[in-house]
């Protein structure tokens, strides 16, 4: 049985999964799970429902996800500290308060069995009519958010929490968001490696795990294809980057990609662009995507020797972060939230804004 499913990161339906869900993990050897909203009702039902999931792991436990960035973008928020916008945060001007935050958010998370946060964004807010990306960036100016998401992945990566840099090549300048439409990106080349891409390089050199790749068309990247689905996009990052680790897709279930390409077709095209995993929010797409993706290497559309290079860098990522896998103890998850350590920060943060005032 090959192992294709560790290039997958799904959803699940509910707060406890389901037979089928556990069957097709355990089976299927799947890579990550995404949790959500919906799969949240308090930390000990958290840790429970990651308890259960870690128990179908194949060699190394599976990556536990969340998009969980601070402001609106928490997908646990009762009992969880209620951390600003990393636009508000980033206003105080101090990476010593940013790397503070996103420690406390990984003890937090990681006390819950999550081992992978997609944040930082890396974007910057050049165009402020951006409501998709908006406060969630860090900045305006390419200086302004790389000081601050190298502190934020120190603080999450040093607590045992992964990181993972977005959207690249840089969502801050769209209109359009991608959760419904593809955006149009005009920036020439060399505006993209003197501001956008700045970030990002700054993401790698601070040892980042991961970066995610954005649904956008970016004509000086490739003016055929989304960058999810460009060869040319995942080159660009490579070369400019100079980021060897995971890439992983956004949401392949957006309408930026899904309006476009069927489920299977598009999996196949981001896997030979040079995705290493591609992301889900619902089990019945990842079920199709991983069958595309088997049936296209049978017929030799993907190749193997590319596959194992992907599974390389899951495994490699696995092993050294992975490793020494421990289930939840229940009992003890309710003393890392919400603790007197981030109610301290919070006080700093208020503090600060009255002195700015």
């Amino acid at each position: 049985m090959d192992n294709y499913g560790q290039l997958i990161i799904s959803g699940v339906k509910g707060t406890s999964l389901l037979p089928d869900e556990a069957e097709f993990i355990k089976n299927e050897k799947l890579g990550g799970i995404i949790l959500f909203a919906h799969n949240y009702e308090d930390p000990a039902q958290l840790a429970e429902l990651v308890n259960s999931i870690q128990k179908l792991r194949d060699e190394y436990p599976l990556f536990i996800s969340v998009d969980q960035e601070g402001g609106r973008v928490l997908r646990f928020k009762k009992h969880f500290t209620q951390f600003p916008s990393m636009l508000a945060l980033a206003r105080i001007d101090s990476p010593k308060l940013i790397f503070e935050v996103h420690q406390l958010m990984a003890k937090e998370l990681v006390a819950c069995g999550i081992n992978l946060s997609y944040s930082p964004c890396c974007d910057i807010l050049t165009n402020p009519d951006n409501k998709v990306i908006g406060d969630r960036a860090y900045g305006t100016d390419a200086e302004t958010v790389e000081r601050h998401i190298s502190a934020a992945i120190r603080g999450l990566q040093t607590n045992g929490l992964l990181a993972c840099a977005k959207h690249f090549p840089g969502h801050g300048g769209t209109t359009k968001d991608s959760h419904f439409d593809l955006p149009l990106v005009k920036t020439s080349i060399e505006e993209l490696r003197k501001r956008e891409l700045l970030p990002f390089i700054k993401a790698s050199k601070s040892r980042v795990e991961f970066m995610m790749m954005a649904h956008l068309m970016v004509d000086a990247i490739d003016d055929q294809l989304p960058t999810t689905l460009s060869p040319k996009a995942y080159d660009f990052l490579r070369n400019e980057t100079k980021f060897t680790k995971i890439i992983i897709t956004d949401d392949m279930e957006m309408k930026a990609v899904a309006d476009r390409f069927s489920i299977e077709e598009a999996a196949v095209m981001a896997i030979n662009a040079g995705a290493d995993m591609l992301l889900y929010r619902f089990l019945d797409d990842a079920i199709k995507a991983l069958g595309a993706i088997r049936e296209a290497t049978k017929k030799r559309v993907i190749q193997k020797d590319h596959l194992a290079e992907k599974l390389d860098r899951v495994e490699r990522c696995k092993k050294e972060y992975l490793s020494n896998y421990q289930p939840i103890y229940i009992p003890k998850v309710s003393e890392a939230l919400n603790s007197p350590e981030s109610k301290k920060i919070m006080d700093i943060y208020q503090q600060s804004l009255i002195a700015k005032v």
